[in-house]
């Protein structure tokens, strides 16, 4: 009797000595994901630790589809392309976009949230617009229309006095803005409204991207799908890839505070874990590149005129040195050999196929419920659109070689994609590691207080 009482006391005591094992263990895996995992989401500041994962290099060998390696691409955007996009962007020319920014979209109704009164945004006075500029349709408040009701998502309207001269309007085949209609286009200063997060999530943003992948690209990866079909994939995949880096870039941490800094676990969540998309924005990053590059002498050749002639001079000294910078040159001569698609006799017939279902993903631009989305949609997809113009509508024309002919609007959505992709790129390259480092410390951390939580549960029960 005494010794069967001492061993129900022994086990009594030793189920407790596990509990307070179990409880030890739990709060060690709490302190070591709070350690890294908390540190970022609550302030967006990287443990100096972790620096030392930088420089490691987890893509390597050729980008698919291309003609330059990953450790290229980065050697060369840290270099040469990073620092002249930055300041190439600020420039009073790059800086102001003209668009059409209210909904009026082709494919389906008004989600019905779409007229908050916070997300509306006042047009200029007639004082602030440039005297040369055509003055936009003045709506009322109730036509000025959003899906969020935030107000990181509206769109800052200040212009100051500049002027453009000698472009010509033409439109572009591959979008389906009609760029000369002056009447409902306003301009926007870019350096005032960034490429952040907004609040632009749930039904309505999924919508957006389920209709551009869904409804314009076929179910990838497919044998059937022919080469170009995959290049139209992984260019929009590349492009939501670099989106969903700058929202994780420039991420709005605690609304109450208005504190800002960067989301290393939403990154992670939307791009680095998926290997695919991270070499979709390196492909999508070479093909504008060789756009630009294709389109050299034009662009060297073309007027940067604002009425600021040291700004203008920048500019234009600017745009003559990139495409003909000489480490570019030698390092990545051909980003992307466009000369191998439309080949056969379907060629035509499958570029023209492909053209309307570009122009279809710029039309569900118009679909985009957040203004300030829908701005930096517009002018990225009108990059791309630009791009696919320059590569694909230039050569190869029946009746000889067509004259490149680009839009001042064209231009510029096409150098501010590049400069996005450009700073997507290096944010990846830069902070890839550590939110790769920290996301898989959290996953362990998280593992391991299971584990443990299931061993307390089971000691307790018995």
């Amino acid at each position: 009797m005494v010794k069967a009482e001492v061993k129900k006391k022994g086990y009594g005591g030793t189920r407790w000595v596990w509990v307070l094992v179990a409880l030890v263990a739990i709060f060690v895996a709490m302190a070591m994901s709070s350690s890294t995992s908390p540190r970022i989401a609550l302030f967006g500041a990287i443990d100096r630790a972790c620096q030392c994962a930088r420089g490691t290099h987890k893509y390597s060998g050729i980008v698919e589809d291309c003609c330059c390696d990953y450790e290229t691409v980065d050697q060369l955007n840290e270099e040469v392309l990073y620092p002249s996009l930055q300041e190439l962007v600020k420039t009073p020319f790059f800086r102001y976009f003209k668009v059409k920014l209210w909904c009026d979209c082709p494919f389906w109704p008004d989600d019905g949230m779409c007229r908050l009164r916070d997300c509306s945004v006042c047009e200029c006075p007639d004082s602030e617009f440039p005297e040369l500029f055509k003055k936009p349709r003045r709506l009322s408040l109730d036509d000025l229309i959003c899906q969020e009701g935030k107000p990181q998502a509206a769109v800052d309207r200040t212009l100051d006095r500049k002027a453009f001269r000698g472009w010509t309007e033409i439109d572009n085949p591959w979008t389906s803005d009609d760029e000369t209609d002056n009447d409902e286009l306003t301009y926007v200063n870019l350096q005032l409204n960034p490429e952040r997060y907004t609040g632009y999530t749930g039904p309505s943003a999924r919508r957006i991207w389920d209709a551009v992948y869904s409804e314009n690209c076929p179910k990838y990866p497919s044998e059937e799908s022919c080469q170009e079909e995959k290049i139209l994939y992984k260019l929009i995949s590349g492009l939501h890839s670099s989106i969903s880096i700058h929202i994780a870039a420039d991420y709005l941490l605690d609304e109450a505070t208005n504190m800002w800094g960067q989301n290393l676990t939403l990154m992670y969540d939307r791009v680095l874990k998926y290997p695919d998309r991270v070499r979709n924005l390196y492909f999508t990053f070479l093909f504008v590149l060789r756009a630009v590059t294709k389109a050299g002498e034009y662009l060297e050749q073309a007027e940067y005129d604002t009425g600021n002639p040291n700004e203008d001079l920048k500019t234009q000294s600017l745009m003559r040195q990139l495409p003909y910078n000489p480490k570019l040159q030698a390092a990545c001569p051909v980003p992307f050999d466009e000369a191998k698609l439309w080949k056969g006799q379907s060629g035509p017939e499958l570029k023209q196929k492909i053209q309307q279902q570009f122009r279809n993903i710029s039309a569900i631009m118009d679909c985009v419920g957040c203004e300030k989305c829908r701005l930096w949609g517009k002018l990225q997809v009108l990059g791309l659109g630009t791009a696919l113009k320059i590569l694909f509508t230039v050569d190869g024309q029946e009746n000889g070689v067509q004259t490149l002919q680009l839009q001042r609007n064209e231009v510029i959505a096409l150098m501010n994609l590049l400069n996005r992709l450009s700073e997507s790129v290096k944010f990846v390259h830069e902070m890839g590691p550590t939110a790769e480092s920290i996301t898989e410390g959290r996953l362990s951390a998280h593992s391991l207080i299971s584990s443990w939580k299931r061993i307390l549960s089971h000691v307790l029960k018995t």
